[in-house]
C-alpha cells in the first residue's frame, strides 16, 4: 500500500464568502475579530462542558441518577443538532456581525434561564434552547475567520476561532466547576451567561460588518443537503467524534470511583483535558493545512488508540490524568472536518459550516448515551473507553467510504462517465 497522500476534493475549494475584505492573518482587523469570536467560543465551550463535571451535583439536587442527569448533556446536544440547520437556513441572508450577536444573545439568555430551572424536565428543555445557537455561531464564525485568512491558512484561522472553545476547557470549565461545587451548579450557568453577554459587546466592536455571501438564500443553502460528500463528512464527525464524549461525559465519577481521585482534585484534571484540547486544536489545524485527508484518517486512528487505552489507564491517578490529557487531543479532528465541509459544500457555505457542529453534538448525544448504556448495563465506569474506541473506528469506516466515493467521482470526471459508471479505485489507490 502506498503512503497516503492528500486527496483533493471533488469540488473546488470554497471561495471565501467575503473575499473582498483584504486582510492577512497578522492584520489588526483579523486579530481583533478572532479575539471577539474566540470569547464567544469560550462562553459556548464553558457552557457545553462544565455540566459534565457537575453531574453528581445536578443529580443530587434534582433527585435523579447520574446517568439520568447525563440526559441534560444530550438535551443540549440535541438543541445544537436542531438549531444549526434551522437557524443557518433562516438567517442565510443576515449580515454576519448582526447574526453572530443575535446568536450569542440567545445563548446568554438560555444559560441564565437554565440557572433558574425548577426541575429536571425544565432543565432539559432549557438546555435544549441554550444549544440552539451553538452550531450556527461556530459555523458563521469559521466562515468569517476563513474569509480573512489566506487560502493556505484557512484551517489555522478556523483553529484560532476554535481555540476559544478549547481554551474554555482549560480555564473556563475548571473555574465554573469550582464555582458549581461551592455555590451550586446553577452558579456555573450564571457565569456562562455573563461571559456570553460580554462576547456580544466584543463582537459588535471587533468583527467587521460583513454582508452575507452574494445571492445567499434559504433555498441555496439547502442545496448542501444534495451533496453526498457533505453527508459523509458529517457522518465522520457524528460517529467518529462520539468517542471523546462517551469518556468525558462520565469523567468525574470515573476518576473518583476508579482512580480514587479526591473531588477537590477533579478541576485540576479537567484542566488537563482542556490543555489536551488546546494542543490538539492547534496541531490538528496546522496538519490540516498541509494534508487534509491524511490528517482526518490519522486522527481517527489516534482517537481509537487513545480511547481504548483509557480502559487500562483509568485505574491509577497519574496514568488516568495523562490519559485525560490525551483524550482531549481528539478535538484535533474538528478544524479538519470544518475545512472539508467548506470544500465540498459549494455555494451552500453557511449551512454546511453550521452542520459541522450539529454533527459534533450528535456525537455528543450519541457518546453520552452509549456511555450511559454501558455503565447502566453493569460494565463499569471504564467501559466508556471501549465505547469510545468503537465509535472512532466507526468514523474511520465512514471516512473510507467517503474517500472511495471521492476517488470514483474524480475518475468519472476525468473519463466523462457518471460516478456510477466509473470503475472502482483499486485498494492501493484508496489510500
Amino acid at each position: 500500500m502506498r503512503a497516503m497522500n492528500p486527496v483533493p476534493s471533488t469540488a473546488a475549494p470554497a471561495v471565501a464568502p467575503h473575499a473582498a475584505v483584504p486582510a492577512a492573518p497578522r492584520d489588526r482587523q483579523f486579530w481583533t475579530a478572532i479575539i471577539a469570536l474566540g470569547v464567544g467560543g469560550f462562553a459556548i465551550g464553558t457552557g457545553e462542558f462544565v455540566i459534565m463535571g457537575l453531574l453528581p451535583e445536578v443529580a443530587s439536587d434534582l433527585g435523579v441518577s447520574i446517568p439520568q442527569a447525563g440526559h441534560v448533556i444530550s438535551a443540549y446536544a440535541l438543541g445544537v443538532v436542531v438549531g444549526a440547520p434551522v437557524l443557518a437556513v433562516l438567517a442565510a441572508s443576515w449580515p454576519r456581525r448582526a447574526l453572530l450577536m443575535a446568536l450569542m444573545a440567545l445563548f446568554a439568555l438560555g444559560n441564565f434561564a437554565s440557572a433558574m430551572a425548577p426541575g429536571y424536565l425544565s432543565l432539559n428543555a432549557l438546555r435544549f434552547v441554550a444549544g440552539l445557537p451553538h452550531g450556527t455561531y461556530f459555523g458563521v464564525a469559521a466562515l468569517v475567520a476563513a474569509s480573512l485568512a489566506p487560502p493556505d491558512r484557512r484551517a489555522s484561522a478556523v483553529g484560532l476561532v476554535m481555540l476559544g472553545l478549547t481554551g474554555a476547557t482549560l480555564v473556563g470549565v475548571p473555574i465554573a466547576a469550582w464555582l458549581g461545587q461551592h455555590w451550586g451548579w446553577r452558579a456555573a450557568f450564571v457565569l456562562v451567561g455573563a461571559i456570553a453577554a460580554v462576547a456580544c459587546v466584543l463582537v459588535r466592536r471587533g468583527v467587521p460588518d460583513l454582508p452575507a455571501a452574494h445571492g445567499a438564500s434559504p433555498l441555496r443553502e439547502l442545496g448542501a443537503l444534495a451533496r453526498p460528500q457533505v453527508w459523509l463528512t458529517l457522518g465522520i464527525g457524528a460517529i467518529g467524534f462520539g468517542g471523546m464524549f462517551a469518556v468525558f461525559s462520565y469523567i468525574k465519577p470515573t476518576l473518583t470511583e476508579v482512580a480514587g481521585l479526591s473531588v477537590d482534585a477533579v478541576p485540576a484534571v479537567l484542566a488537563l483535558f482542556g490543555l489536551g484540547m488546546v494542543v490538539g486544536n492547534l496541531v490538528g489545524s496546522r496538519l490540516a493545512d498541509k494534508a487534509l485527508m491524511r490528517t482526518i484518517a490519522g486522527l481517527l486512528v489516534w482517537s481509537a488508540l487513545v480511547l481504548g487505552a483509557f480502559v487500562f489507564t483509568a485505574h491509577h491517578v497519574l496514568s488516568a490524568a495523562a490519559s485525560v490529557f490525551l483524550v482531549g487531543t481528539v478535538v484535533a479532528l474538528a478544524p479538519a472536518l470544518q475545512i472539508r465541509l467548506m470544500d465540498v459544500a459549494g455555494d451552500a457555505q453557511t449551512l454546511a459550516a453550521a452542520l459541522n457542529h450539529s454533527a459534533f453534538n450528535m456525537a455528543n448525544a450519541l457518546g453520552a448515551w452509549l456511555g450511559g448504556v454501558a455503565i447502566a448495563a453493569g460494565l463499569g465506569w471504564t467501559s466508556t473507553g471501549w465505547v469510545g474506541a468503537l465509535l472512532a473506528l466507526g468514523g474511520l469506516v465512514v471516512f473510507g467510504v467517503a474517500l472511495r466515493q471521492d476517488r470514483r467521482a474524480r475518475a468519472a470526471a476525468a473519463t466523462g462517465l457518471t460516478p456510477a459508471q466509473a470503475p472502482a479505485p483499486s485498494g492501493s489507490a484508496v489510500l
